[in-house]
């Protein structure tokens, strides 16, 4: 019956030790430059280990819910067993929250179907070690899978990302080349309206000239007929 504790107590040291790995490459995460292939490869590491830590903390829980059945074990030492769980747990949140993981609860909501701890805990139950390995290599195999829709996803929005922005550009020339005609025009314009104005200013020039020479004519006529009048009468 012992067996069966010391069993819980060698899957909580190694998913200790696995959050310990964890907490590791975060701390060389410092070290490494702010993006390229190696950055990313880091990052995908530790978050592939964060949730292979989740799913080894659900099967603690599925295993600690049994060990009365199996063995004498005090209220007590359930207690303390419970609060190491939730320690861990607590901390692998933080982690996830360190590396930007924010839908780290519900992380397979985002992948796929959303898988309850309740569902995990029915999974996991009553399988050995070489089964819980099993298990984390199908639940990593469902992510793999879930990722790769995603990126065809993220791969179809950029596409249409793309197309937007070369039918953006096309209307941007057409409204270059649109302002262009306009300006074009506009100053055709005002040239048009110089010349109207030096042709109105040379007609009014020309009717004040034949004013005066019709004057001038009138006035020539009427002292010819006066000195006709004068020499005649």
């Amino acid at each position: 019956m012992a067996s069966s504790s010391d069993s819980w107590m060698r899957e909580f040291n190694e998913a200790s030790k696995l959050a310990d790995d964890v907490s590791g490459m975060i701390s060389e995460k410092g070290c490494l430059p702010p993006s390229g292939r190696d950055t990313q490869s880091h990052l995908s590491a530790a978050r592939r280990k964060i949730t292979i830590l989740r799913t080894r903390l659900d099967s603690l829980q599925s295993l600690l819910s049994k060990l009365p059945s199996k063995q004498q074990i005090t209220e007590k030492e359930m207690n303390r067993r419970q609060d190491m769980i939730t320690n861990l747990r607590s901390k692998a949140n933080q982690m996830a929250s360190t590396l930007n993981m924010s839908n780290f609860a519900n992380r397979d909501s985002l992948l796929g179907d959303d898988i309850k701890p309740a569902d995990v805990v029915s999974r996991t139950a009553g399988l050995d070690n070489h089964g819980l390995v099993a298990f984390q290599r199908q639940v990593m195999k469902e992510q793999d899978e879930g990722l790769e829709k995603l990126e065809q996803t993220v791969i179809s929005t950029k596409h249409i990302a793309l197309a937007v922005n070369e039918e953006l550009d096309l209307h941007t020339r057409l409204i270059d080349t649109l302002d262009q005609h306009v300006d074009s025009t506009d100053s055709r314009l005002q040239r048009v309206q110089k010349r109207l104005a030096i042709l109105n200013k040379r007609t009014k020039g020309g009717c004040s000239c034949m004013c005066l020479l019709l004057a001038v004519i009138g006035i020539v006529i009427l002292a010819v007929l006066a000195w006709l009048l004068i020499k005649y009468l």
